[in-house]
């Protein structure tokens, strides 16, 4: 069992940054892909963007030149940043890991951009 803990959001103004982490417990197997994913009211969850192992990123075309993702393998944790923040990218903001053949999934963590 692999344990994913998300930090990092809250409230923000329109055009404002955060930037959420995610940490996953240790693993007798290599985590591989990393990512993240957002819910907002009524809506389906959604990609945002996500990174492999070795670097390899993608991004949903709503966030791309806005997000950006990274990770540090030695700690298990992988970043979003967020600049230029908007309305509509409100929403529960989960983190996802795939280790083996296993997706693990935080709890979730509100981003809310308003003014």
């Amino acid at each position: 069992q692999v344990h994913v803990v998300e930090s990092g959001g809250g409230l923000v103004q329109p055009g404002g940054s955060l930037r959420l982490s995610c940490a996953a417990s240790e693993s007798r197997f290599s985590i591989n892909t990393m990512g993240w994913y957002r819910q907002a009211p009524g809506n389906q969850r959604e990609l945002v963007a996500t990174i492999t192992r070795g670097g390899i990123t993608n991004y949903a075309y709503s966030v791309k030149g806005r997000f950006t993702i990274s990770r540090d393998n030695a700690k298990n944790t992988v970043y979003l940043q967020m600049n230029s923040l908007k309305p509509e990218d409100t929403a529960v903001y989960y983190c996802t890991v795939r280790v083996a053949l296993t997706d693990y999934w935080g709890q979730g963590t509100q981003v809310t951009v308003s003014s």
